[in-house]
Formats: C-alpha cells, structure tokens, sequence
C-alpha cells in the first residue's frame, strides 16, 4: 500500500511535525501536532498512535527527519512531504 492509499483509507495517523503556532495555522482535519524538537521527548505518545505514520509538515525537510528518527525506533512511518500534499489525498 502507498502513502497515498493509506491516507485515503485512513489506515493510520497523519503526524504533523511544524510547530504549533504553523500547525494552527491551518492543518489536515484529524491530524495530530507533535513538533520535531519534541519527537524523542514525546516518543511515547508517538508510539501510542495508530501505525503506520504519515509524516507532514511544511515542505517535507522536517517530517523526513522525523521519519528517520521514528524508523530508527522502529516505528512504521513514511514521509508524506507538504501538509497540503497530505491534505490533497485526504478530501
């Protein structure tokens, strides 16, 4: 299965890693905010959440960081690149 059928099916959690202020912003409905900085802090809660992850944020530079300190946890996760990509799939 793809990035874009996961989001589509709604088969795991869309985890946007901008911080809070870009976060509300504006954001794909039901995703949740963990910012980049705070991942390790917050690694379990991240891990509370539904997998696979698909991470967001503004341009994919971020999330792709997250994605390689989430998949070094072992963690299923995938860079969804740009919030708006992410929610281009999701409507």
């Amino acid at each position: 299965m793809n990035i874009e059928e996961i989001i589509k099916n709604n088969e795991g959690t869309i985890l946007d890693v901008r911080t809070q202020g870009e976060f509300m912003g504006g954001n794909v409905a039901g995703s949740v905010n963990i910012p980049v900085q705070e991942i390790m802090d917050r690694l379990d809660e991240v891990k509370s959440l539904k997998q696979p992850l698909i991470l967001c944020c503004a341009s994919g530079n971020r999330s792709g960081m997250a994605q390689q300190l989430l998949s070094n946890e072992g963690l299923e996760c995938y860079n969804g690149g740009g919030w708006m990509d992410v929610n281009f799939y999701k409507s």
